[in-house]
């Protein structure tokens, strides 16, 4: 089994759903977390309960998408000490629209939450890491990434832009342990959000995500948490540049 414990990362996403279940996990392993996300209310009482464990937390509010923002995590992730990299969980999915009903506004946040901000990351955390020799960088993908559903059609695109992402930092800093992790199908606002959708192409989104809940296929955010955690205190290196799917472990 790998440690992580003692050892920090920048976790973003972390004020609600997957991300918050999943600073918690960490926190409960021993790892000291930067953690980021847009509601800082949330964020503020994700970090208390972290520090709770027993690990070191800071949290800093922002659009992980803007460059200072990125770098003030990573640098202080680096400040802290033993940095070891970061999870990016963060996303928006604007969900119902047909993919011509977003405005550019709308669209440009569903492409920034996934795509710059991991971009953003790798910028400032990539060159740390690769002087250290070692490291860790877990993207969030999607089963999303490989198909063209209907009312999520930013959401798609994002989600293929990040997942090639990844694999070209696999490609080009091959030191550092870079995953594309799939979490499953999970009971968080963004499947109540696909549930409730209106526009032009919600009919058969809110048909697909209430058949997820129907069929009893969603998983907890703290199950999908869960997985990740005991994945990354495996062998994750063995999966460098791969798609792990939680529902394939």
């Amino acid at each position: 089994m790998t440690s992580l414990e003692n050892k920090t990362l920048v976790l973003t996403g972390a004020s609600r759903g997957i991300g918050r279940a999943l600073a918690l996990e960490l926190a409960d392993a021993g790892v000291n977390l930067v953690l980021g996300a847009r509601g800082e209310e949330r964020l503020r009482s994700v970090r208390d309960q972290c520090r709770a464990r027993g690990v070191r937390a800071v949290y800093i509010g922002g659009d992980v998408s803007s460059s200072n923002v990125a770098q003030e995590l990573v640098s202080v992730a680096d400040e802290m000490g033993n940095f070891y990299g970061f999870i990016h969980a963060a996303g928006v999915l604007a969900p119902g629209p047909s993919i011509w009903e977003l405005n550019k506004t709308r669209f440009k946040e569903v492409m920034d939450a996934s795509v710059t901000a991991a971009h953003q990351l790798i910028r400032h955390a990539a060159p740390r890491l690769l002087w250290r020799g070692e490291g860790l960088a877990v993207f969030f993908g999607s089963g999303a990434a490989e198909r063209a559903q209907p009312g999520i059609g930013a959401y798609c695109a994002a989600k293929a832009a990040e997942e090639h992402l990844a694999r070209q930092l696999a490609a080009e800093a091959p030191p550092v342990t870079t995953i594309i992790w799939r979490p499953g199908v999970v009971d968080t606002g963004m499947q109540k959000e696909a549930r409730e959708a209106s526009g032009g192409a919600s009919a058969p989104l809110r048909e697909a995500f209430a058949a997820f809940r129907d069929q009893g296929l969603l998983l907890s955010p703290e199950a999908s948490a869960r997985g990740l955690v005991r994945f990354l205190l495996g062998r994750p290196e063995a999966y460098r540049g791969q798609v792990v799917d939680i529902r394939n472990l």
